[in-house]
């Protein structure tokens, strides 16, 4: 029997990119997956104010950086805040407000692979 030694040579190379058995291909299959920051995450934490005692009822935003787009949600009464379905391969501001004081800003960055971003923001 004739062997096609085309497709033979087609699926070795293809065996040998799939494994990274060559270090100059880019790497294909589970590899290439697990390098890129897909997913969602929770954002959570406290907002505290200068003395670190808890700020209940402020106003917490998690803003898109590309998008503009700005979700908010009040800390309760022991200061805490959470946002659950934040995209992972988006970058975010973070920040709190209470009667016209504001927390420094923060980011929630694509390059943090942490899938449970905790912080605290506080209020001066």
């Amino acid at each position: 029997m004739k062997v096609n030694r085309t497709k033979w040579a087609a699926w070795v190379v293809f065996a040998a990119l799939a494994a990274g058995v060559v270090p100059w291909a880019p790497r294909i299959g589970p590899l290439e997956a697990q390098a890129q920051n897909l997913g969602q995450r929770t954002v959570s934490g406290s907002v505290v104010d200068g003395d670190s005692n808890p700020v209940p009822a402020a106003t917490v935003f998690l803003k898109n950086q590309k998008t503009k787009a700005i979700r908010s949600y009040t800390s309760s009464k022991n200061g805490r805040f959470y946002f659950a379905q934040v995209n992972m391969a988006e970058d975010y501001d973070l920040w709190a407000e209470k009667e016209g004081k504001k927390s420094a800003t923060k980011t929630v960055s694509s390059w943090d692979t942490r899938k449970d971003f905790e912080t605290e923001l506080k209020i001066k």
